[in-house]
């Protein structure tokens, strides 16, 4: 058995044998672990502030007395070569209502005034104003003016919470507008985003009439109340997401400190370690991780730094004796975003991000050398999120590329064509969350899809794996399908009882691999289904949930029923 493991790791996680060594399963369960860690300490909080509503539609008279033929429509003034789309289209909500070679009186000026006025709202310039002074109407142009909507002043209000760089660095970190710049609610929004990403922050931006000595017409202040009760947050979690082999129950702690600097900026560290009748100490068997991330945001950029390490050991039967089998999982990454595009109902952000992953397996402390891993390379993602009504829709295409860098080594699948440490693959996400309403119930529907697809043969590290809790539920995660490609998706139901704050869902998935290794598995596809109950109760967040399997491959080795819980108490 031990033969097995030094010379064919990858081939005993295909064959389902789960009291055997599998260290690319428990890499990749440790993979989903970090990824569920971020994203419940990473959260983006989502602004979308409404302008004041438009005036009623209306039509332009079909006849005034007296009025002007109208041949073109002019935008001057301060900034104005700058909003001429403001003036482009002036044919109504339906298209169809253009002044042009219309016969316009008071009226009809008005109504082209105010689709003018509401283009620029349309695009956050709430200060900017569109104006027609009087004018000769008879030489077939009408004339509007534009003032421009500035910022006078950027301050925070007296009673703000004091940071440690001051208000000036608070304000210059969170909002990518400057006095002087044009006043648009785009740069106030992603300026509350910033301001609110800790937790323990709250802010609100008003906008308020410019009273300088020197202020001219549409200049305005931006006044910022920034509040924060406290810089340090403590998470304590526990939950049965690990093996049997390595530890079933996994406690862990984060904390958190937010705005340490001043700066907007998130720092955490975290732990994790498996409990059982041994606490900490089991010679037999064990896991353990740690992660610790640091980012700050300038406007609409983001810098993250996060590192990582987890270990894990188990002891295994020889032939003559026991063996305790061991691994490490070094990982490293730097993250630079910049949204590109949004307004009130949508926004993009591309990312670019470089990596280094280091694994290493252990017999009795001597190295596998043939398991030893580093890979080095960059990722390009881009993504984009949608609010459509109520709902949400994210989605996020990415492209990786191992290079070599980073002191990757050569992996030794590349002799067999089997695997390489310059990776190119794909990895798509698309998610969606909307609530809805059956009579007076109040329902919730999310659903997630992903995909990966290879250009390279993939090292275990880089394969595609389902069935467990973070992928396909309705399965134990003691066993996994893995391949150089494949897609998921995981869809719920949830309902919330009552004003109890818990929500009660259902949910079924399903995942299916393919690629060259694939071929020696036992299937490819995997269906499964998920009742449970999650909630917040005072400081208290709990997920509890039942989980059976509904299709999977004949010799699968899996439990009929899976019981499952994720508690998280937070300080």
């Amino acid at each position: 058995m031990l033969a097995g493991v030094l010379l064919g790791g990858p081939l005993l996680a295909q064959a389902q044998v789960p009291s055997t060594p599998q260290p690319f399963v428990e890499q990749q369960r440790q993979q989903e672990r970090e990824r569920a860690l971020r994203e419940q300490n990473e959260r983006t909080v989502d602004q979308r502030l409404q302008a004041a509503p438009p005036a009623p539609t209306q039509r332009i008279p079909e006849s005034e007395a007296p009025c002007f033929r109208i041949d073109r429509v002019l935008l001057v003034g301060e900034q104005s070569e700058a909003f001429q789309w403001a003036v482009t289209d002036l044919s109504g909500p339906e298209g169809n209502d253009s002044p042009i070679g219309r016969c316009l009186g008071t009226a009809g000026v008005n109504v082209v005034l105010a689709r003018a006025q509401q283009a620029a709202i349309a695009r956050g310039f709430v200060t900017t104003r569109v104006l027609a002074a009087p004018q000769d109407l008879s030489t077939g142009t009408l004339t509007l003016s534009l003032v421009p909507g500035r910022i006078a002043a950027i301050r925070t209000m007296p009673d703000s919470s004091a940071t440690l760089l001051g208000s000036g660095a608070l304000l210059g970190s969170a909002i990518p507008a400057h006095p002087g710049d044009l006043l648009n609610l785009r740069d106030i929004e992603q300026g509350l985003e910033n301001l609110k990403r800790a937790p323990t922050a709250e802010a609100d931006i008003q906008i308020e009439p410019s009273t300088a000595p020197d202020a001219k017409p549409g200049d305005s202040d931006l006044v910022v109340k920034y509040v924060q009760a406290k810089k340090w947050r403590l998470t304590l979690s526990l939950d049965d997401s690990g093996t049997e082999a390595t530890g079933r129950y996994q406690a862990g702690a984060t904390l958190s400190l937010d705005n340490p600097l001043g700066l907007n900026d998130l720092f955490y560290v975290s732990a994790n370690h498996n409990i059982n009748g041994h606490v900490f100490s089991d010679p037999a068997m064990g896991t353990e991780g740690q992660t610790v991330h640091y980012s700050l945001p300038y406007g609409y950029w983001m810098l993250g730094l996060t590192a990582s390490n987890s270990q894990y050991h188990q002891r295994v039967a020889g032939l003559n004796q026991d063996y305790v089998y061991a691994g490490k999982t070094n990982n490293a990454e730097v993250k630079l975003s910049r949204l590109l595009y949004r307004d009130q109902s949508r926004k993009t952000t591309l990312a670019l991000k470089g990596f280094r992953r280091e694994s290493r397996n252990f017999v009795d402390d001597t190295e596998v050398e043939v398991q030893h891993r580093v890979v080095g390379g960059w990722e390009l993602g881009l993504n984009h999120k949608e609010f459509i009504g109520e709902a949400t829709l994210e989605g996020t295409l990415a492209y990786k590329h191992g290079t070599g860098g980073f002191g990757a080594i050569a992996a030794p699948e590349e002799a067999f064509g089997e695997g390489t440490s310059r990776m190119r693959l794909y990895t798509a996400e698309v998610s969606l969350n909307a609530p809805f309403k059956l009579g007076e119930e109040k329902l919730r529907y999310s659903g997630l899809v992903r995909a990966q697809w290879n250009r390279t043969p993939l090292t275990p590290q880089d394969r595609f794996a389902i069935g467990g809790r973070y992928t396909v539920r309705g399965f134990d995660g003691e066993t996994s399908l893995m391949g150089e490609r494949g897609w998921l998706i995981r869809n719920d139901i949830g309902w919330a009882m009552g004003q109890s704050g818990a929500e009660l869902y259902v949910g079924a998935d399903y995942g299916h691999v393919g690629g060259r290794s694939t071929a020696d598995l036992l299937g490819r596809s995997l269906a499964g289904a998920v009742i449970g109950v999650r909630g917040q109760w005072s400081n208290l967040s709990y997920d509890f949930f039942m989980g059976v399997p509904i299709r999977k491959p004949e010799g699968y080795r899996t439990a009929k029923t899976t019981f499952g819980f994720n508690l998280n108490a937070s300080f």
